[in-house]
């Protein structure tokens, strides 16, 4: 589960393009930050996640956010100014067992195309050459979704959404937002040669003037169950709220809102900084990673957290073509993820310990080349603060015993008995 946002030249502070993500996904599925370099390939082939399809001569220099286990990324940037994040959507069509991750697509696209209307048609040719599917969760194997998208560069941005091999384009104006549901309905830019002969064969349209893509493909009930609605609504009513337009702390604040609600509240992941819980609904809505990005003709900027818990966490900046000293990212995922379990328990008392702190160092870190290295060093301190807070509540709630099984699952122990070793 995902929140995806876009706002063009238009909606803006300064005319530049703003993008920013929140990528959901279960507890404990560490998602790395990565920076490669522009590549020449020899090899024939290349093995994506469940699929080895053809290499491309040459790949681009691009950023990704990957969770561990997968080839692919979430969310991620290239040289050339395009940046795309991935939505799981629910449809009325089967799920394939194997094919091309809608993560692997992501980044193919990144590695491959020089612009936001490139990286479109090279999305939806990879669809209908090798299809899309496979086991989309870390431990629920079972977790499968087709893809939505939200393809930007300096010049424009796209939202494309797909039902298996079937998929629909809007060119965004203004500001745009999409969550685990289907949104494109009667008013599109581009679609499927085949999409609206399908959907009639199926019953579900009559006539051209009837064909309505979110509604003939999409799967209503679980679109409704994975909150994408009120979510959707939450992102575009936080950014829309700018009367002097968009810039980049009014993306911050919507990837860190919790919607009015504590990380306790809600058999729906409502908020778009999801905290899982026990609720079957929420177990694969944790937010693991967030990204933003300001696109302009004469570079970009993107900043990334690296961590779960935008809330609790600090954007750093990672730009194109130097050495952003990155360092041990999965170690900061785990420093910050021991953070965020003992703040979870009693969120607002322990978060009120260190947000001072934090919030002081989030502006520092806009602009040091070292901020990855400091938020480890910040984690330390902080991390000491809350261990020093005793829990205000005094009742133990299923969402406590739902995050002590992750802390077992997650061998909290062993990663805590790591970063005392260093």
């Amino acid at each position: 589960m995902c929140d995806t946002m876009v706002a063009v030249a238009t909606a803006t502070t300064d005319g530049a393009v703003w993008f920013g993500k929140n990528s959901d996904r279960e507890p404990g599925e560490a998602q790395m930050v990565e920076h490669w370099p522009a590549r020449s390939h020899d090899a024939a082939t290349l093995r994506c996640t469940y699929l080895e399809i053809p290499q491309s001569p040459h790949t681009f220099e691009v950023v990704l956010s990957r969770p561990f286990w997968m080839w692919g990324a979430e969310m991620g940037a290239n040289e050339r100014g395009v940046v795309i994040g991935n939505e799981a959507v629910f449809t009325k069509l089967p799920y394939a067992k194997t094919g091309l991750l809608g993560m692997d697509l992501l980044r193919l696209a990144l590695e491959r195309a020089d612009c936001a209307r490139e990286a479109l048609n090279l999305i939806t040719d990879l669809i209908a050459r090798h299809g899309q599917g496979g086991a989309c969760g870390y431990r629920n194997k079972k977790f499968r979704y087709h893809n939505s998208f939200l393809i930007a560069d300096p010049n424009e941005a796209w939202v494309l959404e797909t039902a298996d091999q079937y998929w629909v384009a809007e060119k965004v104006k203004g500001i745009r937002t999409i969550s685990n549901g289907l949104t494109i309905g009667k008013e599109f830019d581009l679609i499927a040669p085949n999409a609206y002969d399908f959907a009639r064969s199926q019953g579900w349209c009559k006539t051209a003037a009837d064909f309505d893509f979110a509604r003939c493909f999409g799967d209503a009930k679980r679109s409704e169950l994975s909150g994408s609605a009120l979510r959707r609504a939450c992102t575009l009513q936080q950014l829309s709220r700018h009367e002097k337009g968009v810039g980049r702390e009014a993306v911050f604040a919507a990837l860190r809102d919790h919607n009015g609600l504590t990380p306790q509240q809600g058999w729906k992941i409502q908020m778009p900084c999801a905290h899982a819980s026990w609720w079957p609904t929420r177990q694969s809505g944790q937010t693991t990673g967030s990204m933003v990005s300001r696109l302009t003709a004469n570079g970009a900027t993107h900043y990334l957290t690296g961590t779960s818990s935008p809330c609790l966490s600090v954007f750093k900046p990672v730009v194109m073509g130097r050495d952003n000293k990155l360092g041990d990212v999965e170690s900061l995922f785990w420093q910050h993820e021991r953070l965020h379990r003992l703040v979870i328990g009693d969120y607002a008392r322990r978060r009120a310990v260190f947000e001072e702190s934090r919030v002081t160092f989030q502006v520092e870190a806009l602009s040091s080349q070292e901020a990855w290295d400091a938020h480890r060093q910040k984690l330390h301190d902080w991390t000491r603060r809350v261990e020093h807070i005793a829990r205000g509540r005094k009742n133990y709630s299923l969402f406590d015993r739902y995050w002590s099984e992750q802390d077992k699952l997650d061998q909290m122990f062993l990663h805590k008995a790591e970063e005392l070793a260093r």
